[in-house]
């Protein structure tokens, strides 16, 4: 008969009477689970066979011994039902329990009515007034036989989630849970639901007594929970519970216990907050410098690479090869240029140093670009000046070399190259294309009279362009460049020097921009001056000229006028009688009209008797209509015409002739035959000296060709001054370099109009600045009268003496001359029969006479030494003060006398600024204090503003 099996031991329900567990009722009969073990009938038949069979010796370790710590009890507890489940986490053997009797149940509700252990306190409210503890335990008894309605999923979430924020770490727990018999009073849609959780167990309705809130969930402990099959303690998640839990435990049935642990727990939210706004903040300026380390790093890899690419050539000079930025620095390493060389070379080009036949022995350093251009650079230091050489040449044709740089920096102007066609006061406020610098007609052309290779920046730069390069300037201020080019053209340039063109400049620079106009204008004048040169200029110092009067043909003049007009001119004073070129009968006979002045030479014993020198004008053309044309191509000694054989002369028109030869300075008989007929007229006539009227760069024939090739138009003039020195010149039309003392150059034509007056003013400046120190300028009241722009040059017209202008433009057209390095008279002042005139006329001749000519003495020699000029700009005072660099129409005398004349019609008031020290005013004899303007100055109609320099100790 098979033995019947053992039948297992029934598990207790997991319900806890609240009594027995609390104060330790059969603590030791219980049979504790443990919180990782399954429920008996959840696990398999085999399962539960095995641990029939295995007994309770076979039990696994509880939590506590395998963690090896002392774990506190879970306890269970439901206030209805009677049946207790303590689960130990520590025990490891289990004793069985008997069943409870009718006197324990009873024992048990009379500990409900109680305060269920010593210890534990319910939770802490407020009683309505009225209700005492039985009407209390009446209500608890009624709600135990009411069915409780499942809680929400939602409700069931948050409840639980207060009861783990309320909990204290490490601290038992006392949870309610609601036996099975209370489920099925339930609703019947709780029992359908089959939902489950995310591990897949069948979610349980929850339920909740409403005598008890969360309130009380925040007095005990959490217990250990376990999520995703791992055990986790309440230490391990829960930080808040403490203060809160300390609070709710040492304050009993009190409202100021809620209070102070609710004032417990509010800085703690608020180091939260700021905790997480800190955290915000912190992650913003992360991101913040993040972007900024990237962008500095960006910066300094460019920067770094523009570094490496760009050398340092003789210490000053800073030059990127690649984009040929090129830099140059101060003593003080202060950029004072900044220029892009070779704009015409491309970006796509790649520089190299030059092969060893291409590089010289000078020092200098050679960069070349495959097959496209080639670079030199050179250095040459002059103690407190520094000179850099560039020269580029064009390895291919077509390549124009070209330079350009700043035009306007640090408030610096560019002043140099003459007078230009709109008459600026500055280069920098000029605004053309590319065009051949070469002298002109500044109505016309770009360029006026006399050009020089010579460009001067205020901030302390200077540029000089050799004379053998092609240059073509341009000005830019729109993209704000000043632009050298080298390029050949069909006229100017036509006599290409090189294959291809060439580049070639000096820059220097210093910290004084005075001292460096004198290092690059510099020239010993004196070199070669007799006593009789020196005395020969002192008198165009001291005497004025006089322009005879004359007519547009050759008939309006003779010998009766040219008496006449010296008796009246005695009494303003003696000079030099310049007579033009109808003293011949066709331009070019070199010989006298006999025909209109037959006793010529005896006229000129008069003047020389009364004290004037009389002066021939005399040009380079030959008219085709003159005895000395046939002659001159029998000698092939004019400028033949290009492509053409050397028989052929190149015509060109020039004043009152409409077709003239030139003669060719570079054929070595063309010299000797001009000065012997020349040297003829000086013994038959007496004539002291001559004029040269050379006219322009473009008065030459188009199509010229001479035996030896010229540099360009402008060294035509320059070879014929120097070879006829020895004749004896007063003055010259036209300049490219500084004529010899005592020969002034003069400046252009002037129009009889306001605008003429102040076009003899700018002249006058600008040709000083260029190193011009001896400027005549032109006839007071103007050269000629025109109504209308001239469309062609003033030298193709025979223009003749303007009418009597008005009284007020001679009366400050008059103040003007009076300070400037010569007069030149073409209308005397008595024409105009007006006391206002003369008596103006004669105090201006006493001004100059005493204050104008002693000054103009004294700076002769400085001028002829360093290339100063006589009338300077402002500047040349102060080049460190930047009003002196702006004002156009005010001048200095050497540096102790400032004129500011009335250039404008019906004007007797204007601005005047002074530079620094004491200045004494010409008009009133006041004293003036320097460094300031004067505004509304007043200068009458017969006075002109003039202010003579104190000593420095003068008291103001």
């Amino acid at each position: 008969m098979p033995q019947p099996q053992p039948q297992p031991k029934p598990k207790p329900k997991p319900s806890l009477l609240a009594a027995q567990a609390l104060n330790g009722q059969h603590a030791e009969t219980l049979e504790l689970p443990y919180a990782d073990e399954q429920e008996f009938d959840e696990i398999d038949v085999e399962e539960q066979q095995q641990l029939l069979e295995s007994g309770p010796e076979a039990r696994k370790l509880s939590l506590g011994h395998r963690r090896k710590v002392n774990l506190p009890h879970l306890i269970v507890i439901n206030e209805v039902s009677n049946e207790p489940e303590i689960l130990s986490l520590n025990s490891t053997t289990s004793t069985p329990t008997p069943p409870p009797t009718e006197r324990d149940q009873d024992r048990e509700r009379e500990r409900e009515r109680e305060h269920f252990v010593p210890g534990l306190r319910r939770n802490s409210i407020s009683l309505p007034s009225g209700i005492n503890s039985l009407d209390l335990e009446a209500l608890r008894l009624r709600h135990q036989m009411q069915a409780q309605e499942a809680l929400h999923e939602e409700s069931r979430t948050e409840s639980i989630v207060d009861d783990i924020s309320a909990s204290s770490v490490g601290t038992p727990t006392v949870v309610t849970v609601v036996p099975d018999s209370v489920n099925s009073h339930g609703n019947d849609k709780d029992d359908d639901d089959d939902s489950s959780d995310e591990f897949g167990n069948v979610k349980k309705p929850v339920y909740r007594d409403r005598f008890r809130s969360r309130r009380r969930a925040s007095i005990a402990p959490l217990p250990a929970l376990r999520l995703n099959s791992k055990e986790m303690l309440a230490s391990d998640f829960d930080t808040h519970s403490v203060a809160s839990n300390q609070a709710s435990i040492t304050s009993v049935n009190s409202l100021a216990s809620l209070l102070r642990e609710k004032m417990q727990a509010f800085p703690q939210m608020i180091r939260k907050k700021k905790r997480e706004t800190k955290d915000y903040k912190i992650k913003i300026f992360v991101i913040m410098m993040f972007f900024i380390i990237i962008f500095l790093i960006g910066y300094a890899y460019i920067a770094y690479h523009q570094q490496l690419l760009t050398r340092s050539y003789f210490q000053k000079i800073k030059f990127n090869s690649k984009d040929r930025i090129f830099r140059i620095l101060s003593h003080d390493d202060k950029e004072v240029i900044h220029g892009h060389l070779g704009v015409t070379l491309g970006s796509d080009s790649a520089p190299f140093h030059c092969l060893e036949e291409n590089r010289r022995s000078d020092g200098s350093v050679c960069i070349e670009w495959n097959g496209i251009a080639r670079l030199h650079m050179n250095f040459e230091d002059k103690n407190v000046f520094r000179c850099y050489t560039l020269q580029w040449q064009a390895l291919t044709p077509g390549l124009l070399p070209t330079d350009c740089y700043e035009l306007k920096r640090d408030n610096g102007l560019w002043f140099g190259g003459g007078i230009t066609k709109g008459q600026e006061w500055s280069l920098s406020y000029a605004n053309f294309d590319f065009m051949p610098y070469a002298s002109g007609d500044n109505k016309v052309h770009q360029f006026g009279n006399a050009v020089k290779r010579y460009f001067i920046n205020s901030i302390g730069v200077a540029m000089q362009v050799s004379e053998r390069t092609p240059l073509q300037l341009g000005i830019n201020r729109t993209e704000n460049q000043f632009c050298l080019r080298a390029a050949n053209d069909d006229f100017t340039f036509v006599n290409r020097l090189t294959p291809l063109p060439q580049l070639d400049y000096k820059i220097c620079t210093t910290e004084d921009m005075r001292s460096l106009h004198m290092l690059m204008t510099q020239q010993s004048l004196w070199d070669g001056l007799t006593e009789q040169d020196i005395g020969e200029l002192h008198s165009l110092l001291e005497e004025p000229v006089w322009q005879m009067p004359n007519q547009e043909t050759r008939d309006s003049l003779n010998e009766t006028i040219i008496c006449d007009y010296s008796e009246n001119a005695i009494a303003m004073g003696l000079g030099h009688i310049v007579i033009n070129e109808f003293w011949q009968e066709n331009i070019g006979d070199f010989t006298v009209d006999r025909a209109r002045f037959p006793t010529l030479k005896d006229t000129i014993d008069v003047l020389h008797r009364r004290g004037f020198k009389v002066v021939f004008t005399i040009q380079p053309f030959i008219s085709t209509d003159s005895v000395n044309f046939k002659d001159a191509v029998a000698r092939k000694l004019l400028i033949y015409e290009r492509y053409s054989e050397r028989s052929i002369p190149a015509l060109t028109r020039y004043k009152s002739s409409s077709s003239a030869g030139v003669l060719d300075i570079t054929n070595n008989a063309s010299v000797p035959w001009l000065i012997e007929k020349l040297q003829r007229l000086k013994d038959e006539y007496g004539v002291k000296s001559f004029y040269l009227d050379l006219g322009t760069g473009y008065n030459l024939p188009h199509y010229y060709q001479c035996r030896q090739p010229l540099d360009n138009p402008d060294m035509y003039a320059r070879m014929l001054t120097t070879s006829l020195e020895s004749v004896g010149l007063m003055a010259v039309s036209t300049a490219s370099v500084v004529p010899k003392p005592p020969t002034f150059l003069s400046t252009p034509p002037a129009n009889g109009t306001w605008e003429g007056l102040r076009e003899t003013l700018a002249a006058v400046l600008n040709y000083g600045v260029i190193g011009y120190p001896f400027v005549l300028p032109g006839a007071i009241g103007g050269d000629y009268l025109l109504e209308r722009p001239l469309t062609k040059m003033v030298s193709f017209y025979s223009l003749g003496q303007p009418p009597l202008p008005d009284p007020e433009l001679f009366i400050r057209w008059l103040q003007l001359a009076t300070f400037l390095p010569a007069m030149q008279f073409s209308h005397l002042p008595d024409e105009y029969h007006s006391e206002l005139v003369t008596r103006v006329a004669q105090e201006l001749k006493e001004v100059r006479q005493t204050v104008v000519i002693a000054l103009l003495k004294k700076y002769l020699s400085p001028s002829m030494n360093e290339g100063l000029p006589l009338v300077r700009p402002l500047w040349m005072l102060d080049p460190h003060d930047p009003a002196c660099l702006i004002v156009s129409d005010e001048f200095s005398v050497g540096e102790e006398l400032i004129v500011a004349p009335i250039l404008d019609a019906g004007r007797e008031e204007r601005e005047v600024y002074l530079p620094q020290g004491v200045w004494k005013d010409g008009i009133d004899g006041s004293l003036r204090k320097g460094s300031r303007w004067m505004h509304s100055y007043r200068v009458p109609k017969d006075k002109i503003a003039y202010f003579r320099k104190m000593p420095d100790n003068t008291r103001f």
